[in-house]
């Protein structure tokens, strides 16, 4: 699409909840749901009909790439979500990746890309496909990526930073691949969501003592990624809800994405100076403390809005209010969630 179509959301107020995940767990059996790719589209629609926005964001889950990847190289189920290679990947887990990439997609991976299919066959929205970052994904295939990240910037012949230059390796593959199996299905946006690509991982000091870390550990592979999204003839859309300072905002803006999506930790209208006008930004009310009136009333939310639509418009840079990820729901506090997402809405 026209990047103008972006700018003209932004220019017309629009406030745009990512809540996928709260509509979902209205229905009577949310995980079945999840593997149905008919029913998931159906949920995606009604997500973004109730929010009023043309954008139809699918479930923001960052292990559908890790589980195709583990369930490829025989990691039984139970044990995915918590797996960790004990002494990074090896010559093995690099061979497999073709077969894997070439192979038979999870049940929720393949749910996923019907659900895309349902949303452009069925309704008006824009479908917006999603994936984990590179970095991110190869973080949670290390036990101790905050180390090995670390080992790359000073001393990359060490075991540990080659065990996360592999994890890199295999994560790229595997993102670009879902990336294009979601352009081909119809996603006409991809979100890509990179969590760790943050002060948490990537410490100031790294980033000024050796700046090509940067690019060896996130942008390299981000710009693979956004080439697969661009080229297949889908928009970019970069998410980030870690804490962020200006290399890394700096460094993201060069990868032009039509939005860029960030986190509470980060105060949008003073990072505007860093981010071209072409770029919308979108976020970021608290969203993750929903379920808690003790972190931010209904109230709140309201005030916090109209303070950031406020400063926001005060910068003259595009800006869509929204939440800072997708809002989760939680046992017991769904009814408080919903009110505060509403809230954030206008509604």
């Amino acid at each position: 699409m026209d990047r103008n179509f972006y700018l003209d959301l932004a220019a017309s107020g629009l406030r745009m909840p990512i809540a996928a995940d709260l509509v979902l767990h209205e229905q009577e059996d949310p995980e079945a749901i999840a593997r149905d790719g008919a029913a998931l589209g159906a949920v995606i629609i009604a997500t973004a009909e109730r929010f009023g926005t043309p954008l139809a964001f699918p479930l923001m889950d960052l292990r559908l790439e890790k589980e195709w990847l583990l369930s490829g190289l025989g990691v039984p189920a139970e044990q995915i979500d918590a797996y960790h290679f004990t002494s990074g990947p090896g010559a093995a887990e690099l061979a497999a990746l073709p077969g894997i990439l070439d192979g038979a997609l999870t049940p929720r991976l393949t749910a996923s890309l019907d659900a895309l299919r349902h949303v452009a066959a069925n309704s008006e929205k824009v479908p917006v496909g999603m994936v984990i970052g590179p970095y991110s994904l190869a973080t949670k295939l290390l036990a101790d990526p905050i180390t090995a990240t670390y080992l790359l910037a000073y001393d990359p012949e060490d075991p540990d930073a080659q065990a996360l230059a592999a994890a890199l390796s295999l994560a790229v593959g595997l993102v670009e691949r879902s990336a294009a199996l979601q352009v081909a299905a119809g996603a006409r946006a991809v979100i890509v969501c990179e969590p760790a690509a943050s002060v948490q991982f990537l410490s100031p000091k790294q980033l000024e003592d050796v700046p090509e870390l940067l690019d060896r550990a996130v942008m390299d592979n981000l710009r693979r990624v956004r080439a697969a999204i661009v080229d297949g003839g889908a928009d970019f859309i970069l998410h980030d809800c870690g804490e962020l300072n200006e290399t890394l905002l700096r460094a993201f803006a060069t990868l032009e994405p039509v939005i860029l999506s960030l986190g509470s930790p980060v105060d949008l209208p003073t990072v505007t100076e860093w981010i071209p006008k072409s770029v919308v930004l979108f976020g970021n009310l608290p969203s993750k403390s929903f379920y808690s009136d003790a972190a931010i009333t209904t109230d709140g939310v309201r005030a916090a809005s109209e303070e950031l639509t406020a400063r926001m418009a005060a910068t003259g840079h595009p800006f869509i209010l929204g939440s800072e990820c997708d809002v989760l729901s939680v046992p017991g506090h769904e009814e408080r969630i919903m009110a505060k997402v509403l809230a954030l809405a206008g509604r």
